[in-house]
């Protein structure tokens, strides 16, 4: 019979040898050694007795042991020689007692190379076993900027507090969000318990993933997808399901893995939407009323951004009276989101606004498990196809605000304070820097930050003494305040000199029409599923109101910059652009991606101050940080 297994796996083989062959690759293992010739800068860290996974062992340490194997391990020599003799000789080992003897390895970049027990690793990947005990060496590179190298050192750092190798991210900052899902500190140890119930739930996790064709998904690893659903489910309400019940999941959930690796999505950036066709209002339903809920944080009474979207639930309201009835929940916090949504679906909405980016995960949730509700959540850079999402292109009013403070300050200093780090904040930053230094190249913009802890937020900014503060984009309703806007602060007063204004009526009227013609699915590619919708000035989503008082030539500037920016005649992140540290971000004659817009993690040469990282926030800003913020790339 062994005999047998090793004609078996000669011909796995071979077919893997000639398939590298045709595809232009090496056919035969990977040689560590030729590696580490191109990188040099190294060091070596033995880490001791390791439990390898089999499916991260790759290649050899030296390439005089690679041509024995085709690059999938399995051997490629003629079945009557010594090493064929040698290799059956060991695969009646394992039927009858086990491989236990250890081999030696080194690892690189959570990758391993076998210097001593090539044919025991061979054996077992044709038994298809899991892991292999091993002595293993770390091949250390040297810390640069590159992506890759910064992810490993972010691994080592993890495997130094739970010693578990076999889970591994395409992004940076992931290792830290697992610490936090599976309710860990940042510097916190694993128990021995604790790594078994994460192995035990990642390894069904990945073979169920695996089952659905998780490993031919590109740009994503299952480590990305693990992290994603047990950040969606909780770690621990997983480790209480069945395994029938998290296969389940798994299932459901698939599309949104899939969606992952495309790293596709159809941004509408206006608002055109198609009429429906003869032959859609045939095959498409439409439906006669509908019951709209929207999801509030806080009240419209204590919030600027509750304010702006209950009116524009208003607006909605009034717009289409004879067809749809209007309901809103408001105090909604993290911890209350879900009670929220299932409250909302069995007061039958047909529709759910969810208004803030903090509600994402809950949202999508909910979106996965009643595919028939149209729940949408309003953030930004999502990529679901059970949710979509909206967001309006603020930047654009804080370029023209950022202008207006550059010629309205006379001592070039201004501050530029901003609430949480996630997508769409910096882009606004940057916008409002690049207007003040359009009108006051002198002009320094003070970053502050109110999502920090153990930082004495008034007392900076009393320090400071700025000519003009960006603050709060509106007015607390009942508050009172006159700290909003763009303003100039004096000793007894304070001189507001313009706004923005969030316009959410017309969209949520147009996306709500949609859904009554039967158009909501209507436009979609093959390929872009992910609907995020995206609007700016030129779709008025968002405005500019000015003080009456500001100089004639501002006023002017405010007009053209309003009609040049709707007319598409120019963009805030055009031309020549630099960060903080000197290097071009954007060139002559050019203008940023939206992707680049939407995902900035660098701030205008301009700026004073930095984007705070996850251990300086408070812990009320956490959860909207690892959930929307600039560590997801």
């Amino acid at each position: 019979m062994s005999y047998n297994d090793y004609v078996r796996a000669s011909k796995m083989g071979q077919k893997d040898y000639q398939s590298k062959l045709i595809a232009g690759e090496i056919p035969t293992l990977a040689a560590l050694d030729d590696i580490l010739h191109e990188t040099r800068n190294y060091r070596e860290v033995s880490i001791g007795l390791v439990q390898i996974p089999l499916d991260q062992i790759v290649g050899t340490k030296t390439s005089g042991r690679s041509n024995s194997f085709s690059s999938n391990f399995m051997p490629i020599l003629d079945v009557d020689s010594e090493f064929a003799s040698k290799w059956i000789n060991l695969s009646i080992s394992q039927v009858n007692e086990g491989i236990n003897s250890p081999i030696i390895a080194y690892e690189y970049m959570n990758r391993f190379y076998v210097l001593e027990g090539n044919k025991r690793v061979s054996v077992l990947k044709y038994f298809k076993a899991t892991s292999i005990m091993g002595e293993v060496t770390r091949i250390v590179p040297r810390k640069t900027d590159d992506k890759n190298i910064k992810i490993y050192y972010e691994y080592m750092d993890f495997y130094e507090l739970s010693h578990i190798n076999y889970i591994y991210f395409s992004r940076l900052g992931s290792f830290e969000k697992l610490q936090a899902a599976v309710g860990k500190g940042p510097d916190e140890h694993w128990s021995d318990d604790e790594m078994a119930d994460f192995r035990s739930l990642y390894l069904l996790f990945k073979s169920e993933y695996i089952s659905h064709g998780g490993d031919e998904l590109k740009h994503i690893t299952p480590g990305d997808s693990f992290l994603s659903f047990i950040t969606l489910y909780g770690y621990k309400e997983l480790l209480a399901k069945s395994d029938n019940e998290i296969k389940k999941l798994i299932s459901l959930n698939y599309t949104e893995f899939e969606l992952m690796s495309k790293k596709q999505v159809d941004l509408r950036m206006t608002a055109s939407m198609k009429k429906p066709s003869v032959l859609t209002k045939l095959l498409t339903p439409s439906q006669n009323s509908l019951k709209v809920g929207f999801i509030y944080e806080k009240t419209s009474a204590s919030s600027s951004w509750t304010y702006s979207h209950e009116l524009g639930r208003a607006h909605l309201e009034e717009s289409l009276k004879d067809e749809i009835t209007t309901v809103y929940y408001d105090n909604v916090t993290v911890n209350t989101i879900e009670a929220t949504l299932a409250k909302a679906i069995a007061e039958n909405c047909d529709v759910i606004f969810t208004t803030s980016p903090a509600f994402s995960q809950a949202s999508l949730k909910y979106a996965i498990a009643h595919p028939k509700i149209h729940i949408v959540n309003c953030s930004l850079h999502a990529a679901h196809s059970h949710m979509r999402t909206y967001y309006a292109r603020m930047y654009e009013a804080k370029f023209i605000m950022g202008a207006i403070a550059g010629a309205m300050s006379e001592h070039d200093k201004i501050a530029y304070i901003a609430d949480y780090p996630i997508y769409g904040t910096i882009a606004n930053i940057n916008a409002f820097a690049l207007g003040a230094k359009m009108t006051n190249p002198r002009a320094q913009i003070h970053l502050l930050w109110r999502c920090l802890k153990d930082f004495d937020f008034d007392r900076q900014l009393s320090d400071l003494q700025p000519d003009c503060v960006s603050d709060h984009d509106l007015s607390v309703p009942e508050a009172g305040s006159r700290y909003y806007g763009l303003y100039k602060m004096y000793s007894d007063s304070v001189w507001n000199l313009a706004i923005p204004v969030y316009h959410w009526g017309p969209f949520y009227t147009q996306l709500v029409r949609s859904i009554l013609d039967g158009t909501w699915k209507s436009g979609e590619g093959k390929d872009a599923t992910a609907i995020n919708y995206w609007w700016g000035m030129s779709q008025k989503a968002i405005d500019i109101i000015s003080s009456p008082w500001l100089p004639e030539g501002i006023k002017r500037l405010l007009g053209l910059l309003k009609k040049t920016i709707c007319s598409g005649e120019f963009n805030p992140f055009s031309g020549v652009i630099y960060s903080q540290d000197r290097t071009i971000r954007n060139s002559e004659n050019q203008t940023l991606s939206v992707n680049d817009i939407i995902t900035m993690d660098w701030l205008s040469d301009n700026i004073i101050g930095k984007i705070p990282v996850i251990e300086e926030l408070t812990e009320h800003a956490k959860p909207v940080t690892l959930q929307q913020g600039l560590h997801d790339k």
